[in-house]
């Protein structure tokens, strides 16, 4: 198997602009099979609009090769369609849908299997519990847990997240993270979008640091821990996972 054939993303010189504002300037980044890699960096450093530019939410210029194709002009649900799943920042949950027909709106564009839904909820027992209830009256944390279901009933090859943790209590975070590296376990390629930078450098193969647009740091999430600017910059706080 070549180098090549591993490679699940491929992200050349990518470019976001909302008017004046280039939010994204330039970016290179890589997502190999199985791998989990995260960006890091502080607020309005450009890590939402690149998620929203991959799975198609935003327009961009560059180069987005997805699985061996060019997937910069594709429509967002068509990146969905092969396999391409975005959990947003804040969830998106339907909140005046049950959790089940939330969990089934992941699925719309294939239809969905009994099993994959138990599979679901056996990550999640309570979305299990909960299965009938509308969820915009679940917990922060329960939304996370619908969100991220709702993603992985759609299939994913490689899965999205912006911000998993934002907002949560610390024995929810831990769920989330604990549940981050049973998807990496179970092979899923990931993409991580996280302010928590010591629980996803942790977690992280690899790392990728933004500031103000533009990548200024990469490396191993191991080799990012320990580097000085990374420590003073971002690792004052976070959980240990």
């Amino acid at each position: 198997m070549s180098a090549d054939s591993k490679v699940v993303l491929s992200v050349k010189n990518l470019n976001v602009r909302y008017g004046n504002i280039h939010a994204v300037q330039g970016l290179d980044l890589q997502v190999n099979d199985g791998e989990l890699v995260c960006l890091i960096g502080a607020n309005g450093a450009g890590k939402s609009s690149t998620l929203n530019a991959l799975a198609g939410l935003v327009t961009s210029t560059g180069s987005v090769i997805y699985q061996g194709a060019e997937i910069v002009k594709l429509a967002s649900h068509q990146r969905v369609a092969q396999g391409l799943a975005l959990v947003p920042e804040g969830r998106g949950v339907f909140p005046k849908m049950t959790v089940l027909e939330n969990l089934q709106m992941g699925a719309y564009l294939h239809g969905w299997k009994q099993s994959e839904l138990d599979n679901v909820f056996g990550r999640f027992p309570r979305l299990a519990e909960r299965r009938d209830q509308l969820a915009g009256t679940l917990s922060g944390g329960e939304q996370q847990m619908l969100a991220i279901g709702r993603a992985l009933l759609s299939r994913p090859k490689l899965l999205l997240l912006d911000e998993p943790s934002m907002g949560l209590a610390p024995l929810m975070i831990e769920l989330i993270f604990n549940t981050l590296a049973e998807l990496k376990k179970s092979g899923l390629s990931i993409l991580l979008v996280e302010q928590n930078a010591r629980g996803a450098l942790q977690l992280a193969d690899r790392a990728y640091v933004l500031e103000h647009g533009e990548m200024t740091l990469s490396g191993t999430g191991q080799e990012l821990l320990v580097d000085p600017r990374v420590q003073a910059a971002y690792l004052g706080a976070g959980i240990e996972v």
